[in-house]
């Protein structure tokens, strides 16, 4: 059966240990260069080997020139032709370690001098402002300068300007296309003064086979953007892409003579002021019109669909089909599963928070924001501001505030009605310990701009997800994809890793390029997530949002949750809301309560027109339910779903029973001290059971839904979980009148109702909230909590038996995550849950091996898999324990001459059962600890399988002769590590 669901080919691992034997060749230091480029994360898979040779060397050293701009360069995976290969590489000083390569453009060079063992870049020491040369780097490329030198590229991509967001998004374009195989050659000939690289540099413009001219309101009066125009449009393959700029903007008339906004400004004679010839100019224009076939726009809300566009118009010109399907296949990806929950159409408010979430991640803020209300103003200043990851990014930042800013300056924000004051905090650097376990981090005490990071915290059902959720929707054209991760502690790890879909990235065990050796279980851990993290640390910009981190540490094994992001600071933005204080080396931006208009809006819904009176009323709800958005949202949807006013909403409210609830535990102190927020609750669960009989099915639903994990749930296994919770109606005659007189009309329309039907309900008063996949709906964390503490019977059991039932691991496998947790008690979580006999078998053959063996090849969260199935093991053995142990009834005392009997003797066929089930688990344990190298344990795993099997079946069982091929194979492992390590 083990060999049926895992295929651990313990042979492989055999060779791979002898083979540690064997004396290992010296490596040059050419090899051990081109090693340790290999390994650099910002290199692409496609990327080809760089290898420099002495001459090579010394003609980079001795050509090296101290310009404010860089020597071009090739992109991945391109060999730089032979007369561009005798430019000098400024910053090559190290060639013992892989160079950190430049692209010829504004300004731009790598920021990455070589890579450290944990993926995290050591900066160079080349000190740039702040702010504006923030988006200036493009990560290092493999450049190969041997004599087979590549003579054409595909596409020449030339700029100008210094722009951060033009830097980010030519950024983004090159990455893109070199991605999908298309090699570039990125310039921003302005930059340079010599005139032995514009002729380099001219020629790699005749070697491409397309020209991809950005054009700014500033390229018109660039002669090297007219140039470049004129070259291409001559030769017929010239792709002009509008940056802030339309195709209509770009008329020779309306330039000359200044017409509209834009050329009052930026029009003109243009060609005056390089000293230009008119004729030409006008050509190099009136070139942009006849191009039809390709007009490309980058405004501040596509910049997504611009660089797919492009790279879309390229791939098909230059004969690459396959792009085309790749592309095509990851849009339909995009569309079913970038974000998790609908855009709330309703989101009013917060214009604050998402502006300043805007220059927090970005270091601007552009479009709307900008136009309508904020002015950014700096006062006074402070010395000795310090961010970064390591000692030389703390250099360079101490450089930019004593060069440009002098300290960190408080910003101001003003708006057209009102003064916001955007408050500064002064911190330390972040550094990792060095020292060992008893190292203690230095905590930052400074919020970061600029750096691509953003923190959010507050109370729950304050709005957080809300907020975040709007921030990904209004921007997300400036990312490739949104990536949403739940941050619960005991499901961040899988959340991240379940990235790799998106990412394309194998984070399988068995995917080391080393098989010389064996690696141990962290070691797989810990590649698994560098691969996901490298790939988020290339220059495609990924927005990664967090949502609702609970703890700065992983629950599994308490390393910190930052070891999972990449550096700040790179393309790829981190969004993480929390109801923490203070996450990692972050200032949060903490979220406060809607304004008092704000909450009315939300309360009133479609209903305007309320008397004053009512209007009270509703300011006292407001301020009893503690001003909580969630809470707000419910109240306005039952205004709107019921014939009801807000003064007998208030009565009905205050007049409902509470209920006697043990709290404790951190999270449940908000539900605690607000009693009236409980009492709405169980007001809505009034209304469902008159709505539909009493215990309906929309309230067991609720009531359930707090011991599914914390992702969306699927309604048919919600529904099939409510249905197994037993009906329990505890209202009086009282209740049912007064409920009756307040759903009158309501409930007519509505008789029994489906799980559809049911769930729809719970959306529309606000108890739930709808996903982007179809069938399933999420619950706020406030909600689930109540649902727990108010402890209906058989709830979680409930849970339990539906996972195993239906459970998925493709579709739900955070939810077979929760009922392992209630039925093992995993870490120091109680057991919850109680099964059958019977029961436990099934769940472990159709839930938990498979689960553990997913877990285990799929995303190498070993150390989850093995401690799963410790926990199984240890539960059969409890239940074999039970099983014979002597059971006495009182039928057998009354018959002094019959022995007393135990469970197996009972059930004979039960316990062979679970005992070979309990067999099974032990040979899959061994056959996992094999990938580890944990052979000694493996080989005692497998002997007590053994024993059982024969016990039960005998010698010659096929199962048994399996097995114990296994141990030879893990005797001979063993001997093998003995002799290796005597030697």
């Amino acid at each position: 059966m083990i060999g049926s669901i895992i295929n651990m080919d313990l042979r492989e691992d055999s060779i791979r240990l002898e083979s540690l034997q064997a004396t290992s060749r010296n490596m040059s230091s050419s090899s051990s260069a081109f090693f340790s480029a290999n390994q650099s994360p910002f290199f692409s898979p496609r990327s080809s080997t760089c290898q420099l040779s002495e001459s090579t060397r010394s003609d980079a050293q001795c050509n090296s020139i101290n310009l404010s701009a860089d020597p071009p360069s090739s992109s991945s995976g391109i060999q730089v032709p032979e007369c561009l290969a005798e430019v000098g590489f400024s910053g090559f000083q190290k060639f013992d370690h892989m160079p950190s390569t430049t692209l010829v453009a504004s300004g731009i060079r790598s920021s990455y001098d070589h890579m450290g063992d944990n993926g995290y870049n050591v900066p160079i020491a080349k000190h740039r402002k702040h702010m504006r040369n923030h988006y200036m780097s493009f990560s290092p490329v493999p450049i190969s300068l041997s004599s087979n030198r590549r003579r054409s590229y595909d596409v020449y991509i030339g700029l100008h300007g210094r722009k951060p967001s033009l830097m980010r998004f030519t950024n983004w374009l090159r990455a893109e296309l070199e991605v999908q195989g298309v090699t570039c050659f990125v310039s921003d000939r302005a930059r340079f003064r010599n005139s032995r690289k514009h002729e380099l540099m001219e020629r790699a413009m005749d070697v491409s086979s397309f020209g991809v001219v950005i054009l700014t309101r500033k390229s018109l009066r660039n002669p090297y953007t007219i140039e470049e125009l004129r070259f291409f449009s001559s030769k017929k393959n010239l792709v002009p892409i509008y940056f802030d700029l339309r195709p209509g903007d770009c008329l020779v008339r309306d330039i000359v003579e200044k017409r509209g906004e834009l050329w009052e400004k930026h029009g003109g004679d243009l060609w005056v002021l390089y000293g230009g010839l008119e004729k030409e100019w006008k050509e190099a224009v009136n070139g942009l019109v006849r191009v039809d076939e390709w007009k490309l726009e980058a405004q501040d809300g596509n910049w997504r669909d611009c660089i797919l566009q492009a790279v879309t118009v390229l791939a098909m010109k230059l004969g690459r089909r396959s792009v085309l399907e790749q592309l095509t296949k990851w849009r339909d990806m995009v569309d079913k599963e970038e974000f998790p929950f609908p855009r709330n159409e309703n989101f009013s408010g917060r214009k604050k928070e998402l502006s300043e979430l805007e220059f927090i991640l970005f270091g601007d803020i552009t479009g709307e924001s900008e136009r309508d209300y904020f002015e950014l103003k700096a006062r006074s200043k402070r010395k000795k501001l310090t961010v970064g990851w390591s000692k030389s990014s703390l250099a360079e930042e101490r450089h930019r505030a004593s060069g440009s800013r002098k300290g960190k300056e408080p910003v101001i924000w003003k708006e057209s009605e009102k003064e916001i004051e955007m408050q500064s905090f002064e911190r330390q650097h972040y550094q990792r310990p060095k020292g060992g376990q008893n190292s203690r981090r230095k905590r930052s005490k400074k919020t970061v701009y600029g750096k691509g990071v953003a923190c959010v915290t507050g109370d729950s059902g304050i709005g957080k997800t809300e907020l975040l959720l709007e921030f990904a929707y209004r921007f997300h054209q400036r990312y490739k994809m949104v990536l949403w991760i739940g941050g619960e502690s005991q499901y961040i790890r899988q959340n991240y890793l379940n990235l790799r879909s998106f990412l394309e990235v194998d984070v399988g065990v068995g995917n080391s390029i080393d098989k010389s050796r064996i690696d141990s279980f962290e070691e797989q851990e810990e590649a698994a997530i560098s691969r996901v993290r490298k790939e988020l640390m290339r220059n495609i910009p990924f927005l990664v949002v967090i949502d609702n981190l609970e703890s700065e540490k992983d629950w599994w094994d308490q390393k910190l949750v930052m070891d999972l992001l990449p550096r700040f600071g790179s393309e790829t933005h981190i969004l993480i809301s929390t109801r923490l204080p203070c996450v990692m080396n972050l200032e949060p931006l903490k979220l406060s309560y809607l304004s008092g208009v704000e909450a009315m809006s939300l309360m009133q819904g479609s209903i305007k027109d309320y008397p004053s009176a009512e209007i009270d009323a509703l300011r006292i709800i407001e301020e009893k339910v503690g001003r909580l958005t969630l809470a707000l949202a419910i109240v306005g949807s039952m205004l709107s779903e019921l014939p009801i006013n807000p003064s007998r909403l208030l009565d009905t409210i205050n007049r409902m029973p509470s209920r006697d609830i043990l709290w404790s535990g951190r999270e449940v102190h908000l539900l605690r001290k607000n009693t009236f927020l409980l009492q709405l609750f169980e007001v809505c669960f009034s209304i469902f059971d008159h709505a539909d009989g009493p215990g309906s099915l929309a309230t067991r639903m609720v009531l359930v839904s707090g011991w599914f994990a914390p992702a969306a749930i699927p309604i048919s296994l919600l529904s099939l979980a409510a249905h197994k919770v037993p009906k329990k109606h505890n209202g009086t005659q009282f209740w049912r009148k007064l409920l009756h007189s307040l759903t009158c009309g309501f409930s007519s329309s509505y008789s029994k109702r489906s799980e559809v039907e049911a769930s729809s309900m719970l959306l529309r008063f606000n108890l739930a909230r709808s996903s982007t996949k179809e069938g399933y709906i999420h619950f706020n964390e406030l909600i689930k909590v109540y649902a727990r503490k108010r402890g209906v019977t058989g709830a979680a059991n409930a849970m339990v038996q539906a996972v195993a039932s239906r459970g998925s691991l493709s579709l739900h496998s955070e939810h077979v995550w929760a009922a392992c947790f209630l039925l093992f008690g995993l870490g120091n979580n109680p057991k919850v849950v109680e099964l059958r006999v019977s029961e436990l078998l099934c769940l472990v053959k159709q839930v938990i091996l498979p689960l553990a063996i997913w877990t285990f090849v799929t995303f190498s969260r070993c150390g989850a898999a093995l401690e799963l199935l410790r926990v199984c093991t240890d539960a059969l053995e409890a239940a074999d324990q039970a099983f014979l142990t002597p059971v006495e009834k009182w039928l057998d005392k009354s018959l002094c001459w019959k022995p007393i009997q135990t469970n197996a003797q009972l059930n004979p066929y039960l316990w062979e059962e679970l005992a070979l089930l309990r067999a099974t688990v032990l040979e899959t344990r061994a056959k996992l600890m094999v990938r580890g190298g944990q052979f000694d344990i493996g080989d005692d795993l497998i002997r007590k399988a053994i024993f059982i099997r024969t016990s039960i079946c005998g010698q010659n069982h096929p199962d048994i002769i399996a097995a114990r091929e296994t141990l030879s194979k893990l005797t001979r492992l063993l001997a093998n590590v003995e002799t290796h390590t005597s030697s």
